[in-house]
């Protein structure tokens, strides 16, 4: 069988999320493998890696929401947001309150309008704004919206604030707690931060990726469709596997729920074969069929 799953890693602190991925690239020669999300050096916890044709769910994971414990320093400012960089004390900073820091933390729920850090990965005309930033540039990020489903204060002794976020992708931790320390006219670098779940995979199932050799790796392998356990599933037939795999649509009707509210919204479906394993994720066209978006190894033949 084809190698296809999704590895949920423990990325330790003090190393980059491309060095766990060339682990494991190394073991899963010559099947292709990529990362579902960075983690900072600093950072440590879940870290997803797809190998094979897995790889090709990166995107649906990075739609899955993800939780964090984070600890900052409050009084703080270096030009990473963290203390990678060089950190500075703020000259007269006011110690915030418990019942302020919870109001402000209250406020932060829902989207908003985040700026990304300097050191970070956004490419400003085909370059990373860390690198224009190591060079002394100040690079200039446009906000873009985020979302925090929970924001709550774990534990506060000034300096030290730990909170515990959940949030859709694309957020900047280290941004948020600079952002909610200006609320309260202060700063706060990031001292510490862990990826403590995404969606369903949790770091309490985590594998340290030193643990991975040859001969194991692949019992950690995951099946690729709990990437996307969060869309409607419908079984196929062996008949329409085929049909996916010529390029044919599919009319499902029958197969689907009645409610009106499920045609009109939902767009894409997770498809399984007659063994569960995931075989496409299908897409509605405007004549109301559906067509594989994107195909998985279970469909003999597909590429």
């Amino acid at each position: 069988m084809e190698l296809c799953g999704v590895l949920n890693l423990n990325k330790p602190p003090g190393v980059s999320s491309r060095r766990v991925v060339d682990v494991v690239q190394r073991l899963a020669r010559p099947a292709i493998v990529g990362h579902a999300g960075t983690l900072d050096p600093l950072a440590e916890g879940v870290l997803l890696v797809c190998a094979g044709r897995a790889t090709r769910l990166i995107p649906y994971l990075h739609r899955l929401p993800k939780k964090y414990l984070a600890t900052f320093l409050l009084g703080r400012w270096s030009r990473s947001d963290d203390i990678e960089e060089e950190v500075v004390e703020t000259p007269n900073a006011p110690t915030p309150t418990p019942a302020e820091l919870q109001a402000a933390a209250a406020r932060f729920v829902g989207r908003y309008e985040q700026r990304p850090p300097a050191f970070s990965a956004v490419k400003i005309a085909g370059r990373r704004a860390y690198k224009l930033a190591r060079e002394g540039h100040t690079p200039e990020l446009s906000p873009k919206p985020v979302e925090i489903y929970r924001l709550e204060v774990k534990d506060y002794r000034y300096p030290c604030l730990t909170l515990e976020v959940e949030c859709s992708g694309g957020t900047y931790i280290r941004a948020l707690g600079r952002d909610l320390a200006q609320t309260l006219g202060t700063t706060a670098v990031m001292s510490a931060l862990k990826r403590s779940a995404v969606g369903g995979f949790t770091w309490e199932q985590a594998v340290e990726p030193a643990r991975l050799d040859r001969n194991n790796w692949r019992r950690w392998l995951q099946p690729p469709l709990r990437a996307v356990n969060y869309l409607p599933q419908v079984q196929l037939s062996a008949e329409q596997v085929r049909c996916l795999a010529d390029g044919r649509p599919l009319k499902l009707d029958a197969c689907l729920p009645t409610d009106d509210k499920f045609f009109g919204s939902q767009r894409e479906l997770a498809a399984v074969d007659r063994s569960g394993r995931l075989a496409a994720i299908l897409e509605r066209d405007a004549a109301g069929l559906w067509r594989a978006k994107l195909k998985l190894f279970s469909i003999p033949g597909a590429d």
